[in-house]
């Protein structure tokens, strides 16, 4: 009981000192409801607004029918004709426009003879993601008004994909984008609320007062640990809220899950905080500590491009950041409904990543004590 009390009231104390300033509850609360808010408009790939700039050589029917279609797309909000090669090479160099479509003489008469008639598409590659969307967008709608002669016509098409998305059917970023905000944002207060509380005791000249207590470093980082992981747990929460009944993200798996892969997952966070405060004398230093950590983690965790996309030697690399398996964890659980024993086998990899990092902390810990 003594144990517990000792353990309680050094949680409190860590509460009081990061939640007693109101100015540090602000920090806690909104920077997570200003990042829920902006980023599934800002943090997206798709393209919405868009610049198109078109040279139509053709005066036939086909291609101010294809004209017609490009202009009314969605994608493009600013759509340009232009009457001559030097004026569509311009608007890409300018940055006038993301794309410039290039139709010849012949177009209309070449398609009339069943023949194929080539339309060139230039893509500025200082844009690249944001421009091969786009592209894909054009070939889509090309493809389907070729579909639609050849029905008229009364000609077959000689194939046809068709393409079926699981898990997000319409392609909504936001879903991506909100399930893995997540993961991401409750890294960013965990592991900087971890990292600078030893620090901090250090600077205030209370670490001494620890030291001569009853406490053992274990349950010193026990203390430490806890209001880090309710902090996590209530940012998640927000998130998750927001994602769900503000914008319609499907949860189509089990928060009994959700919130066991979050505490694992904090749990490895937590070590890597503890870590890297043990190491660390001032707040600054364990600032920049826990950003050294965090912005790679973040780039390797899939979330910024897939791991799949990375060399073998950085997938295995990838194995040892917790961010990436709580990514799986997430989107699994929100898009997907994994069973339990995907779930098990996405989880066992943070299990022993804070085994490790827990273990880790701990040594360096009673090394600084000792």
């Amino acid at each position: 009981m003594n144990l517990l009390r000792r353990i309680r009231a050094l949680i409190l104390k860590e509460l009081q000192s990061v939640l007693g300033d109101p100015s540090s509850r602000v920090l806690l609360i909104m920077p997570v409801l200003l990042q829920t808010l902006l980023f599934p408009f800002a943090a997206t790939l798709d393209v919405d607004n868009a610049s198109l700039t078109i040279f139509n050589r053709d005066t036939g029917a086909a291609s101010n029918e294809l004209v017609q279609r490009f202009s009314h797309m969605a994608a493009f909000t600013d759509v340009q004709l232009v009457h001559s090669q030097h004026d569509m090479e311009e608007a890409i160099e300018t940055r006038q426009s993301m794309l410039a479509v290039s139709i010849p003489q012949d177009f209309s008469r070449m398609l009339d003879r069943g023949e194929t008639a080539p339309v060139q598409v230039l893509l500025d590659g200082r844009r690249s993601n944001g421009a091969q969307i786009a592209s894909g967008y054009l070939q889509a709608t090309v493809e389907q008004y070729l579909k639609e002669r050849a029905t008229d016509a009364g000609r077959a098409m000689p194939s046809e994909t068709i393409v079926r998305y699981w898990f997000n059917p319409n392609l909504n970023y936001k879903f991506f984008t909100l399930s893995n905000l997540v993961a991401i944002i409750t890294t960013i207060g965990s592991l900087i609320l971890t990292a600078l509380s030893v620090a901090r005791e250090r600077e205030q000249g209370t670490f001494d007062q620890l030291l001569v207590s009853p406490l053992t470093p274990e349950m010193v980082m026990i203390g430490k640990a806890v209001p880090a992981m309710l902090v996590a747990f209530v940012q998640a929460t927000l998130i998750l809220c927001a994602a769900i009944f503000l914008y319609h993200v499907p949860f189509r798996g089990s928060l009994l899950m959700l919130y066991a892969g979050m505490f694992f997952y904090a749990l490895s966070l937590v070590g890597v905080g503890l870590l890297i405060s043990s190491l660390c004398n001032t707040q600054q230093q364990a600032f920049l500590g826990a950003f050294s950590f965090m912005m790679p983690a973040i780039m390797l965790s899939g979330y910024t491009a897939p791991v799949e996309n990375m060399p073998q030697w950085l997938q295995t690399v990838t194995m040892a950041n917790p961010i990436r398996h709580f990514v799986e964890v997430v989107k699994g659980v929100f898009l997907k409904d994994i069973s339990f024993d995907h779930f098990v086998s996405l989880i066992f990899p943070l299990v022993i990543i804070g085994i490790c990092t827990l273990g880790a902390a701990s040594f360096m810990f009673r090394r600084k004590t000792g």
